[in-house]
């Protein structure tokens, strides 16, 4: 059963500093694409950063890149997002994906909060 639980999220002011985890299980990490997407209220669920299988090439949303860095541990099973000079609208709800065999699975996701 594949399991995705992130942790990390909180309440930020701007220009800020967090890291996001995402502890995977229930599948082989190594061989899944990594990635985070984040919803904020009212809006639809979006890229933020994707990691493929043997961690190179990675892909950022514009809006975030040079702020945001994404990162695997295939050793832990574990996906991590460092967000930089955090903005109010980077608030939303940041989710875990894994892609691999054709199919998506997600985690439940975890708040930021950029706010003074």
């Amino acid at each position: 059963q594949v399991q995705l639980v992130e942790s990390g999220g909180g309440l930020v002011q701007p220009g800020g500093s967090l890291r996001l985890s995402c502890a995977a299980s229930g599948f082989t990490f190594s061989i899944a694409a990594m990635s985070w997407y984040r919803q904020a209220p009212g809006k639809g669920r979006e890229h933020v950063a994707t990691v493929p299988s043997g961690g190179e090439a990675k892909i950022y949303k514009n809006s975030v890149m040079g702020r945001f860095t994404i990162s695997r541990d295939d050793a832990k099973n574990t996906l991590d997002l460092r967000m930089n000079s955090l903005k109010p609208e980077d608030t939303a709800v940041y989710y875990c994906k894994a892609s691999y065999s054709g199919r998506d699975y997600w985690g439940r996701g975890t708040q930021v909060t950029v706010s003074s």
